[in-house]
Protein backbone atom coordinates (compact mmCIF):
# COMPACT_ATOMS: atom_id res chain seq x y z
CA UNK A 1 0.00 0.00 0.00
CA UNK A 2 1.36 3.57 -0.50
CA UNK A 3 0.83 6.45 1.67
CA UNK A 4 1.48 10.31 1.17
CA UNK A 5 4.44 10.89 2.64
CA UNK A 6 5.11 11.22 6.28
CA UNK A 7 2.08 9.36 6.83
CA UNK A 8 1.16 6.32 8.96
CA UNK A 9 -1.42 3.65 8.62
CA UNK A 10 -3.50 3.00 11.45
CA UNK A 11 -5.94 0.78 11.92
CA UNK A 12 -9.26 1.92 12.56
CA UNK A 13 -10.29 5.65 12.62
CA UNK A 14 -9.99 7.53 15.63
CA UNK A 15 -11.88 10.81 16.46
CA UNK A 16 -8.65 13.64 16.43
CA UNK A 17 -9.46 16.87 17.63
CA UNK A 18 -9.41 19.12 20.36
CA UNK A 19 -10.46 17.19 23.87
CA UNK A 20 -13.90 17.13 24.89
CA UNK A 21 -17.25 16.21 24.11
CA UNK A 22 -18.33 16.32 20.04
CA UNK A 23 -21.48 19.05 19.71
CA UNK A 24 -25.27 17.75 20.16
CA UNK A 25 -27.00 17.35 17.18
CA UNK A 26 -29.93 19.57 17.12
CA UNK A 27 -33.34 17.80 15.76
CA UNK A 28 -33.53 19.55 12.80
CA UNK A 29 -30.27 20.47 11.48
CA UNK A 30 -29.41 22.75 8.69
CA UNK A 31 -27.12 23.99 6.66
CA UNK A 32 -26.53 28.26 6.60
CA UNK A 33 -25.34 29.79 3.48
CA UNK A 34 -23.69 33.20 3.51
CA UNK A 35 -21.17 35.58 2.21
CA UNK A 36 -21.30 36.89 -0.95
CA UNK A 37 -24.58 36.19 -1.80
CA UNK A 38 -27.68 38.63 -2.29
CA UNK A 39 -29.85 36.83 0.72
CA UNK A 40 -28.58 33.97 3.06
CA UNK A 41 -30.18 30.67 2.39
CA UNK A 42 -31.20 28.23 5.16
CA UNK A 43 -30.70 24.78 3.58
CA UNK A 44 -32.17 21.94 6.04
CA UNK A 45 -29.74 18.80 5.84
CA UNK A 46 -32.61 16.68 5.11
CA UNK A 47 -32.95 19.29 1.54
CA UNK A 48 -29.75 17.35 0.59
CA UNK A 49 -31.90 13.88 -0.46
CA UNK A 50 -33.42 15.46 -3.17
CA UNK A 51 -29.76 16.49 -4.78
CA UNK A 52 -27.88 14.14 -6.84
CA UNK A 53 -26.16 11.15 -4.60
CA UNK A 54 -22.73 10.43 -4.50
CA UNK A 55 -20.85 7.32 -2.90
CA UNK A 56 -16.50 7.44 -2.75
CA UNK A 57 -14.17 5.23 -1.26
CA UNK A 58 -11.07 7.25 0.08
CA UNK A 59 -8.41 7.82 2.62
CA UNK A 60 -8.31 10.04 5.34
CA UNK A 61 -5.03 11.40 6.12
CA UNK A 62 -4.78 13.50 9.23
CA UNK A 63 -2.07 16.37 9.04
CA UNK A 64 -0.29 15.06 12.64
CA UNK A 65 0.78 11.73 10.67
CA UNK A 66 -2.22 8.98 10.42
CA UNK A 67 -3.87 7.91 7.53
CA UNK A 68 -7.01 5.94 7.89
CA UNK A 69 -7.98 3.51 4.54
CA UNK A 70 -10.59 2.53 2.68
CA UNK A 71 -13.64 4.82 4.06
CA UNK A 72 -16.55 4.53 2.03
CA UNK A 73 -18.56 7.86 2.32
CA UNK A 74 -21.64 8.40 0.92
CA UNK A 75 -23.69 11.95 0.46
CA UNK A 76 -23.78 14.85 -2.10
CA UNK A 77 -20.90 16.69 -4.11
CA UNK A 78 -19.58 19.78 -3.32
CA UNK A 79 -19.90 21.10 -6.31
CA UNK A 80 -23.45 20.03 -7.06
CA UNK A 81 -24.63 21.77 -4.11
CA UNK A 82 -22.81 24.70 -5.94
CA UNK A 83 -24.33 24.36 -9.12
CA UNK A 84 -27.49 23.58 -8.11
CA UNK A 85 -28.55 25.52 -4.86
CA UNK A 86 -25.55 28.14 -4.61
CA UNK A 87 -24.79 29.21 -8.07
CA UNK A 88 -27.71 30.33 -9.41
CA UNK A 89 -27.98 33.10 -6.76
CA UNK A 90 -25.01 34.83 -7.56
CA UNK A 91 -24.98 38.33 -9.85
CA UNK A 92 -23.32 37.37 -13.00
CA UNK A 93 -20.12 39.34 -12.36
CA UNK A 94 -19.51 37.76 -8.79
CA UNK A 95 -16.24 35.56 -8.83
CA UNK A 96 -16.11 33.65 -5.50
CA UNK A 97 -12.37 32.77 -4.73
CA UNK A 98 -12.67 30.75 -1.75
CA UNK A 99 -15.50 28.66 0.58
CA UNK A 100 -15.48 29.26 4.43
CA UNK A 101 -16.93 25.96 6.23
CA UNK A 102 -17.90 25.74 9.90
CA UNK A 103 -18.88 23.14 12.15
CA UNK A 104 -21.12 23.06 15.29
CA UNK A 105 -17.80 23.12 17.22
CA UNK A 106 -17.21 26.25 15.94
CA UNK A 107 -14.24 25.11 13.82
CA UNK A 108 -13.32 27.05 10.51
CA UNK A 109 -11.72 25.92 7.17
CA UNK A 110 -10.66 28.42 4.63
CA UNK A 111 -10.97 26.63 1.22
CA UNK A 112 -9.83 27.60 -2.43
CA UNK A 113 -12.64 27.45 -4.49
CA UNK A 114 -11.15 25.12 -7.23
CA UNK A 115 -10.30 22.69 -3.96
CA UNK A 116 -14.08 22.75 -3.33
CA UNK A 117 -15.52 22.10 -6.37
CA UNK A 118 -12.80 18.85 -6.87
CA UNK A 119 -14.93 16.29 -8.04
CA UNK A 120 -13.98 14.31 -4.57
CA UNK A 121 -15.47 16.47 -2.42
CA UNK A 122 -18.98 15.35 -0.44
CA UNK A 123 -21.01 16.70 2.08
CA UNK A 124 -21.13 13.27 3.93
CA UNK A 125 -24.07 12.26 5.63
CA UNK A 126 -23.09 8.31 6.05
CA UNK A 127 -19.92 6.18 6.58
CA UNK A 128 -19.24 2.90 6.07
CA UNK A 129 -22.90 2.13 5.45
CA UNK A 130 -23.91 3.95 8.30
CA UNK A 131 -25.47 7.91 9.58
CA UNK A 132 -22.49 9.52 10.90
CA UNK A 133 -21.71 9.73 14.56
CA UNK A 134 -20.93 12.46 16.25
CA UNK A 135 -17.23 11.54 16.67
CA UNK A 136 -17.05 11.67 13.15
CA UNK A 137 -19.45 15.03 12.40
CA UNK A 138 -22.62 14.13 12.49
CA UNK A 139 -25.42 15.03 10.84
CA UNK A 140 -23.32 15.90 7.89
CA UNK A 141 -19.35 17.00 7.32
CA UNK A 142 -16.85 18.06 4.45
CA UNK A 143 -14.66 15.11 3.03
CA UNK A 144 -11.65 16.23 0.71
CA UNK A 145 -9.59 13.30 0.76
CA UNK A 146 -6.80 15.12 -1.27
CA UNK A 147 -6.21 17.51 1.45
CA UNK A 148 -5.58 16.85 4.81
CA UNK A 149 -7.94 16.14 7.46
CA UNK A 150 -8.36 19.86 9.08
CA UNK A 151 -10.16 20.80 5.43
CA UNK A 152 -12.53 18.66 6.28
CA UNK A 153 -15.03 20.13 8.26
CA UNK A 154 -17.29 17.84 11.48
CA UNK A 155 -20.43 18.80 12.12
CA UNK A 156 -21.27 21.53 9.28
CA UNK A 157 -23.61 24.13 10.05
CA UNK A 158 -22.10 26.89 7.67
CA UNK A 159 -20.88 27.81 4.07
CA UNK A 160 -19.48 30.96 3.59
CA UNK A 161 -19.10 32.86 0.27
CA UNK A 162 -16.29 34.75 -0.59
CA UNK A 163 -14.60 37.07 -3.29
CA UNK A 164 -11.36 37.00 -2.15
CA UNK A 165 -9.82 35.18 0.60
CA UNK A 166 -11.28 35.97 4.27
CA UNK A 167 -9.26 36.28 7.18
CA UNK A 168 -8.03 33.56 8.98
CA UNK A 169 -10.21 32.84 11.73
CA UNK A 170 -10.14 29.08 12.65
CA UNK A 171 -11.66 29.27 16.09
CA UNK A 172 -13.54 32.18 18.13
CA UNK A 173 -11.99 31.06 21.11
CA UNK A 174 -8.67 32.55 21.20
CA UNK A 175 -6.67 30.15 22.64
CA UNK A 176 -7.67 27.56 19.86
CA UNK A 177 -7.37 30.44 17.30
CA UNK A 178 -3.65 31.48 18.10
CA UNK A 179 -2.51 27.44 18.40
CA UNK A 180 -4.11 27.17 14.70
CA UNK A 181 -2.48 30.72 13.69
CA UNK A 182 1.06 29.24 15.00
CA UNK A 183 1.05 26.36 13.20
CA UNK A 184 0.55 27.91 10.33
CA UNK A 185 -1.69 25.63 7.92
CA UNK A 186 -1.19 25.67 4.39
CA UNK A 187 -3.86 26.94 2.65
CA UNK A 188 -4.05 24.28 0.05
CA UNK A 189 -3.15 21.33 2.09
CA UNK A 190 -2.60 18.93 -0.21
CA UNK A 191 -1.76 15.62 0.67
CA UNK A 192 0.46 14.06 -1.94
CA UNK A 193 2.41 17.38 -1.99
CA UNK A 194 2.91 17.26 1.78
CA UNK A 195 1.72 20.92 2.51
CA UNK A 196 1.28 20.80 6.11
CA UNK A 197 3.11 24.16 6.72
CA UNK A 198 2.41 27.49 4.38
CA UNK A 199 6.44 28.35 4.89
CA UNK A 200 8.11 25.27 6.11
CA UNK A 201 8.74 21.85 3.93
CA UNK A 202 6.83 18.75 5.19
CA UNK A 203 9.86 16.86 5.91
CA UNK A 204 10.62 20.05 8.57
CA UNK A 205 7.83 19.84 10.29
CA UNK A 206 6.54 16.13 10.59
CA UNK A 207 8.20 15.40 13.57
CA UNK A 208 5.98 18.32 15.12
CA UNK A 209 2.60 17.25 13.85
CA UNK A 210 3.77 13.82 14.83
CA UNK A 211 3.71 14.89 18.44
CA UNK A 212 0.66 16.40 17.94
CA UNK A 213 -0.69 13.03 18.64
CA UNK A 214 0.62 13.02 22.43
CA UNK A 215 -1.44 15.77 23.25
CA UNK A 216 -4.64 15.51 21.77
CA UNK A 217 -7.07 13.11 22.89
CA UNK A 218 -7.37 9.90 20.09
CA UNK A 219 -10.55 8.42 21.27
CA UNK A 220 -11.80 4.55 19.53
CA UNK A 221 -8.49 4.33 18.23
CA UNK A 222 -9.34 0.67 17.39
CA UNK A 223 -12.89 1.16 17.47
CA UNK A 224 -15.81 1.17 15.21
CA UNK A 225 -15.11 3.60 11.54
CA UNK A 226 -18.49 5.14 11.81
Amino acid sequence: MTVPPGQRVLDGFPRFGIPGAAPGVPDDPVIEIGGAIPEPLTLPVAALAELPRSEMTADFHCVAGWTATDLHWEGVRFAELFRLVIEPTLPAATSITHVVFEGLDRFRSIVLIEDALAADVLLAENLDGAPLTTDHGAPIRLVSPRQYGFISTKHLCRIELHTSRPPEKYHPNWRIQLALQLLKPHPRARVWNEERHRYLPGLVVRPVYHRLIRFFRLRNARGTRR
